[in-house]
């Protein structure tokens, strides 16, 4: 919200000066974002008129102008101005001023010619940025007059961020009532005068959208002057506010909904067709808009439309056919109430941002279409004459919001507060912030106004009166209390454990948006049990991740375009998937590229390979004590992992995540390399922990016997530890792989596992026999479940 200073303090006395009145706004929840000073030390500079212009002789660009200044003879100056031209009326710097950025103006000669100071564009006089050309001013400006005085100068543009619960400053006289009741005044509100009904011209209005649209108000002008210029008053509060004026029409609707937060449009009366019907747009409905671009519609956009077509879509933004234009006599003015709901996030669907969408997406007062129709029809009729017809009003009452009272308690209010309010002030804050209040005999009954559509239980009375009686007058006092400290479980991994664990093995955290595009997990092939948003930021994070890896691996090429070849990132986070309500698992998330070692002088140079992820997994399992639970799978891979190169993670068998190398096609759409692997897990089963638990040191010695089986090549290490330690059972103390062979001497599609078992025995020593028979176990075992076959 962006508006004239001086404007404001037409509406409210403000006993402060503009830094105290900044400084209170941000205090009271009206953050000041932006203050900019306009027209500051501007003494020195005149209205004046250029009464002739002549070529410069030593230089094409430049003009030497006659110029009328009011005083006496008429001053030669030379100007630049692409836009300078005999009879209009600009600013000038007479020679003694100092312009914005002390520019101080003194006699001087250009390229030979004498000039006695300085015409000025917008920019150099420090009111606006426009500098194409020198700043036009009316022709009744008078002559010879103090620019200051003309243009109500100096004055500030001040930008508000307000939070989204107060829609009702979006107007400067909702901004005054809060002003008012920081510094003790009252609010000058602009007079309400009907507007002289001199024409019959009606339209019938039809209602259709339910409680989505349960007000609407319009009227036919007829017989305006669309070439009437808009007023200089007028124009420069709607630019110092951020809008530039376009024509009489327009700025009157934008003035109107600047003063009073209610968005207004006016259509061109000739171009519509019967009744006006506020309904809900139809599956593919489309219609161009006023910036030119085509809107393709469906059921949940409000539609303004006549008997054949569209004319705007409601709370956002008019229809082009529809505009007014320079050669508009007759215009259709519309002042309505949509439901905030009806209105969220449809002009963010359309990629677009509009003052009225932010207003009424918000929530406008119920009460003002009418008083803003009212004040526009008297501004448009001063200023472009022309003859007014009848309020046509459609509305459904049932279905507008009515303001109920809320209950203040005194004691509840000392005791939030920690300070007691005067019972006096509560009451004065609330009457200033334009509210009714009933004093009861343990506080207050409030009824807040149609337009404050944030007060509704008692802690949004409470906030009221700490704003506006002063956050800085309320003491800090240490809380007391017993803290209740709880014990962490012993049996479970803390998360931040993980994230240690992960950032010392050389890991980077990193933290991306919950929100994913849907052409994005296309490519992944994520496309099942989805879940949409509503209301998404931008139609490229329109639906919840469900996974991680998507967001993980855009951020690994992120930084590879930026000459990051060695990648190694992880995050913790939720996945969604489709519910009632949705479902959110904690995952865990790895990715890796470039080489496996950093670069040195130790080791040979070598990519990253799943051996390398499988290791980081291995370790992270290690870490909780329970590696024996986990197992990998060379089956049920998804389509984003490479068939050669992947594998499935379960703990006690049930499939809790995958890791490997990217899929090539995967990759080569992602403009990715071979080398990128990734790991993704269900975060729950990793946190659960073995409690350490003493054993005694063995007093009997462990035996070693090695074998050698050949197994078909599908067949993977987990299978065969499983087999071996199934039927050795207590007595494996360890079984170690030492060998792989596949070539000659081994039957194609077969390959030699050679591996050692550790024996041991707590009660006794193992004899040559007790050895010899856990081999045989294990054979037989392994010939069983792996179809292997005992080479020695």
């Amino acid at each position: 919200m962006k508006f004239s200073e001086n404007w404001l303090r037409e509406l409210v006395e403000i006993k402060a000066d503009r830094a105290q009145l900044a400084h209170a706004l941000t205090m009271a929840g009206l953050e000041v974002e932006e203050l900019t000073p306009l027209g500051e030390n501007l003494a020195g500079v005149v209205v004046a008129q250029i009464i002739g212009a002549e070529k410069h002789p030593e230089a094409d660009r430049l003009q030497v102008c006659k110029v009328n200044a009011g005083s006496g003879e008429p001053l030669q100056i030379v100007c630049g101005a692409p836009n300078a031209r005999v009879g209009i009326k600009v600013p000038l710097a007479t020679v003694g001023a100092t312009l914005p950025g002390d520019i101080a103006i003194k006699a001087a000669k250009l390229r030979g010619v004498e000039s006695f100071g300085m015409l000025c564009s917008a920019k150099e006089l420090g009111i606006d940025n426009d500098a194409s050309g020198l700043l036009e001013l009316p022709a009744d400006a008078p002559v010879g007059a103090l620019l200051t005085d003309y243009l109500g100068l100096p004055d500030a543009s001040i930008e508000l961020k307000l939070t989204p619960n107060r829609p009702d400053c979006l107007g400067l006289v909702g901004l005054a009532h809060d002003v008012a009741a920081l510094f003790g005044s009252q609010v000058k509100m602009p007079a309400h005068v009907d507007a002289p009904v001199t024409s019959a011209a009606r339209r019938a209005i039809r209602l259709e959208a339910g409680k989505d649209a349960p007000r609407y108000l319009g009227r036919i002008v007829e017989g305006i002057d669309p070439a009437a210029r808009t007023p200089l008053w007028l124009a420069e509060r709607l630019r110092r506010a951020g809008l530039r004026p376009i024509s009489a029409v327009v700025d009157v609707t934008n003035y109107v909904m600047l003063e009073l937060g209610q968005p207004l449009h006016a259509f061109d009366n000739d171009t519509l067709e019967g009744d006006i019907v506020v309904r809900h747009a139809r599956e593919g409905e489309t219609l161009k808009l006023l910036d030119g671009s085509e809107a393709r519609l469906d059921p949940g956009f409000l539609l303004i439309a006549d008997q054949n077509k569209g004319l705007a879509v409601a709370g956002v933004m008019g229809g082009h056919d529809s505009r007014v234009t320079d050669a508009t006599h007759t215009i259709f003015l519309e002042s309505a109430h949509f439901a905030p709901a009806a209105i969220m996030g449809r002009a963010r669907k359309l990629g677009m941002h509009t003052d009225a969408s932010h207003r009424f997406e918000r929530g406008v007062d119920p009460e003002l279409p009418r008083r803003a129709l009212e004040r526009a029809t008297g501004l448009l009729l001063a200023i472009a004459g022309g003859n007014a017809g009848p309020v046509l009003v459609a509305e459904q009452p049932e279905d507008l919001p009515q303001p109920a009272a809320v209950t203040l308690r005194r004691a509840r209010l000392k005791r939030v507060l920690g300070v007691e309010v005067a019972d006096a002030e509560v009451a004065r804050i609330f009457v200033a912030l334009g509210m009714q209040v009933d004093a009861t005999t343990d506080g207050w009954r409030i009824t807040a106004p149609s337009s404050r559509f944030d007060i509704e239980r008692e802690e949004d009375l409470i906030e009221e009166v700490a704003r506006i009686y002063g956050y800085d007058r309320i003491p800090t006092h240490t809380p007391g209390g017993a803290l209740t400290l709880v014990a962490e479980p012993e049996a479970r991994l803390d998360e931040l454990a993980v994230r240690e664990q992960l950032a010392a093995r050389g890991y980077y955290e990193a933290v991306n948006l919950a929100f994913v595009s849907q052409a994005s997990l296309a490519r992944w092939g994520m496309l099942d049990r989805l879940v949409p948003l509503a209301n998404p930021l931008s139609a490229d994070l329109g639906v919840m991740r469900p996974s991680l890896l998507p967001g993980l691996v855009d951020a690994l090429s992120h930084n590879r375009a930026r000459q990051q070849e060695r990648v190694r990132l992880f995050e913790l986070g939720r996945v969604f998937a489709e519910g009632n309500p949705p479902l959110e698992t904690p995952s865990l998330a790895i990715v890796a590229s470039g080489t496996a070692q950093a670069e040195q002088w130790g080791e040979a140079v070598r990519p990253v390979d799943f051996y390398d992820l499988k290791g980081e997994l291995d370790a992270i399992v290690a870490w909780g004590g329970e590696p024996r639970r986990w197992s990998v799978h060379a089956d049920g891979l998804p389509g984003w992992l490479h068939p050669g190169r992947g594998a499935r993670v379960a703990r006690d068998g049930q499939t809790v995540g995958y890791l490997g190398a990217l899929h090539p096609q995967l990759a080569r759409q992602l403009d990715l390399g071979p080398d990128v692997h990734a790991l993704e897990l269900a975060l729950e089963p990793l946190l659960g922990r073995r409690l350490p638990k003493a054993q005694p040191v063995p007093r009997f010695p462990a035996v070693r016997r090695d074998i050698a089986v050949d197994v078909p090549e599908p067949v993977n290490w987990s299978q065969v530890e499983q087999a071996v330690r199934s039927s050795l059972g207590g007595v494996l103390a360890e079984l170690r792989l030492f060998d792989r062979y596949s070539g000659k001497g081994v039957e194609a599609g077969r390959k030699s596992l050679a591996m050692g078992l550790i024996l041991q025995d707590a009660s006794r020593t193992l004899t040559d026999d007790d050895a010899e028979r856990c081999v045989r176990s294990a054979v037989s075992a392994l010939e069983a479940a792996c179809e292997a076959k005992w080479r020695g």
